[in-house]
């Protein structure tokens, strides 16, 4: 029995659906520092595929991404006027980026 490798899919995206995928950068020290590395983080929707993810920043920001690593952290249970409710899930995407290219979100 051979192994055979995976094949890549190439994913396209429009231009609306790339605004779609990304909601908004994560600017934390955590995420300043691995930006030094060449990696920018990203808030994505819940449904957004690597694939999808990779193809609407390369549109969007005209870079070169190597991979992407995506988590969901879990909403926490809080108190809300007295009665117990709960935060929605937020999916995370860490970009990394080709040597010598890098994002700029703060602006400068």
């Amino acid at each position: 029995m051979s192994i055979r490798p995976r094949k890549r899919v190439e994913t396209t995206v429009s231009q609306a659906q790339a605004y779609d995928t990304i909601i908004r950068p994560v600017i934390t020290e955590k995420a300043s520092m691995s930006s030094e590395n060449g990696q920018v983080s990203f808030v994505v929707r819940n449904d957004a595929t690597k694939p999808e993810i990779k193809a609407a920043v390369e549109m969007l920001f005209d870079v070169k991404v190597v991979t992407v690593n995506t988590l969901i952290t879990k909403g926490k249970t809080k108190m809300f006027r007295g009665r117990a409710g709960r935060r929605n899930d937020v999916k995370k995407a860490i970009i990394t980026l080709a040597k010598g290219q890098s994002i700029e979100i703060m602006g400068a």
